[in-house]
């Protein structure tokens, strides 16, 4: 029997995209009527799955560039909002599940106007502008932690921590626990879904150097297409043994061949990493929104999940931290040790209970 039908608003990069993934593809196993929007960036990573249904509302952030670039934006937030109406008019949700984002605004204030619930999500450890701007009208705010920074007092009865929202595969996962794990260093980079940029340029110096000591070096780099041929050549002519890969939703696969990851410290993938069991290097862009990769980051680290490294670090410092920790295996299994505390696996579980709550719930 289909349940309620579930509207989940998504975009942007994949941050908001994938824990919008995780969550459609739970709730249709669980029969519900799911559809999503998305804006042109986010329709690029669901178009691989067809089991879903969305539909592609374009937005804009607010841009203060300039006074012409501020007016077209808010042109094109407008624009959306209006489409947003329609298209809640004929397809008219019991509850929307907002991901965070400014692709989730259009469709979130459309729906306050309608009088139709809508949740927001946060999975930061500081509140985005859009989430930020929604909170007063939202039934509820689902966050991955309680210490979420940024949120008025006097919406604190909204709040309800729930996890992280991840692929139920990610969460299931198993994790090797031989003991000569760290033998060898298997070093997954990533850059979050836009790739960093900078890895691809800093990073295979710092391997070669590696590459040079005692130790038994495999890299795998996610990085832009663009960067395959050059990263290759490098790795080649260092005698590296890699693999390069670009964007993909397989992640898993390099989970598993993996000992330690270095990556942005997007909320998403730093989840990820926690819940695979992984001790990472998390490196935050240091051009994040109220700089929310920095405090994802710190947070990760004061739980004694990972390392944090700045960016301008990179040269300097990022060599000695990864030969000190390899060099001291105690370093890497107290990271470990201190995952296994962490679990998302009842995420989902509290997310059917609390929605059912609120689509029981009385207007």
């Amino acid at each position: 029997m289909i349940k309620n039908k579930i509207l989940i608003a998504t975009g942007g990069t994949g941050g908001h995209v994938f824990p919008a993934l995780g969550l459609a593809n739970y709730l249709v196993g669980k029969n519900f009527n799911v559809q999503l929007t998305t804006d042109k960036r986010g329709a690029k990573y669901l178009k691989e799955h067809q089991n879903l249904k969305f539909t592609e509302l374009n937005s804009s952030p607010l841009n203060k560039g300039s006074f012409s670039k501020f007016l077209l934006s808010i042109f094109i937030i407008f624009f959306s909002i209006v489409r947003s109406l329609l298209f809640l008019l004929f397809n008219r949700p019991s509850i929307i599940f907002g991901m965070g984002g400014y692709s989730s605004f259009p469709i979130c204030i459309a729906a306050s106007v309608l009088n139709i619930k809508f949740i927001i999500y946060e999975n930061n450890l500081i509140i985005g502008k859009a989430n930020k701007y929604l909170l007063p009208f939202a039934k509820k705010m689902f966050v991955s932690y309680k210490e979420l920074e940024g949120v008025p007092e006097k919406f604190d009865n909204k709040v309800i921590q729930i996890g992280n929202l991840i692929r139920e595969e990610i969460i299931n996962i198993k994790t090797t626990n031989e003991i000569n794990r760290f033998d060898s260093i298997k070093i997954l980079v990533l850059g979050g879904s836009q790739a960093a940029k900078v890895f691809a340029k800093e990073l295979p110096q710092i391997f070669k150097k590696i590459k040079e000591t005692s130790f038994s070096l495999k890299v795998y780099q996610q990085c832009q297409n663009e960067q395959n041929d050059q990263l290759s050549q490098f790795y080649n002519e260092a005698g590296i043994n890699y693999e390069i890969f670009n964007f993909t939703d397989k992640i898993i696969d390099y989970y598993s061949k993996s000992n330690l990851v270095i990556t942005r410290a997007g909320a998403s993938v730093l989840g990820e990493l926690v819940n695979v069991k992984i001790p990472f290097i998390a490196i935050p862009l240091p051009t994040s929104a109220d700089n929310h990769q920095h405090k994802n980051a710190e947070f990760y680290v004061k739980k004694g999940y990972g390392y944090l490294l700045e960016e301008t670090n990179i040269k300097n410092k990022l060599y000695n931290l990864i030969i000190s920790i390899f060099n001291d295996k105690s370093l890497l299994n107290n990271i470990l040790s201190n995952q296994r505390q962490y679990s998302d696996k009842d995420i989902f579980n509290n997310l059917i209970v609390q929605i059912e709550k609120i689509l029981n719930e009385k207007s």
